[in-house]
């Protein structure tokens, strides 16, 4: 039995220790908006929270989630507050076929935690780790630099 903060809330599951935190999270808890892409930590497709950090789903056993604080796409924002990653990507019509963009906001809605102005270079350079085979390249970084002007006005 592990138990874990998912979106705020505590959670216990009752899962084999080595199930990655992906399957946990969709089959176990029956949050589908972290996607899976490839299992081996290379596409972004599962990215979550772990602790504040953006991580792939995809590599945390569930033996490491006693504790831990997890937040999904389902607890980034919501439809009438959302996250300015995700208000964002909805303002520059990011989205083509979606299948990577919950993995690409978690990505974006991290690095901008940690780095509030970044440049062009800097946003191609993070966000190159999440891959969207539609190509929307130019939209997420416009996305990002939006996002950042977002989260640097004074609430």
């Amino acid at each position: 039995m592990v138990s874990f903060k998912l979106n705020g809330a505590a959670v216990q599951v009752e899962v084999p220790e080595r199930m990655p935190l992906l399957w946990v999270l969709r089959d176990e808890l029956g949050l589908t908006g972290t996607k899976y892409g490839c299992g081996i930590a290379q596409c972004g497709a599962c990215t979550v929270f772990y602790n504040g950090q953006a991580v792939r789903s995809c590599q945390i056993p569930a033996s490491m989630l006693d504790g831990a604080e997890i937040t999904t796409i389902e607890g980034l924002g919501t439809p009438e507050q959302p996250h300015p990653a995700q208000a964002a990507w909805i303002e520059h019509q990011v989205a083509q076929c979606g299948y990577c963009q919950s993995g690409q906001i978690m990505a974006a809605a991290g690095f901008l935690a940690m780095y509030p102005n970044p440049s062009d270079e800097q946003i191609d350079q993070v966000m190159s780790g999440n891959l969207c085979r539609c190509g929307t390249y130019p939209r997420i970084r416009e996305a990002v630099k939006s996002a950042a002007v977002k989260l640097r006005e004074p609430s």
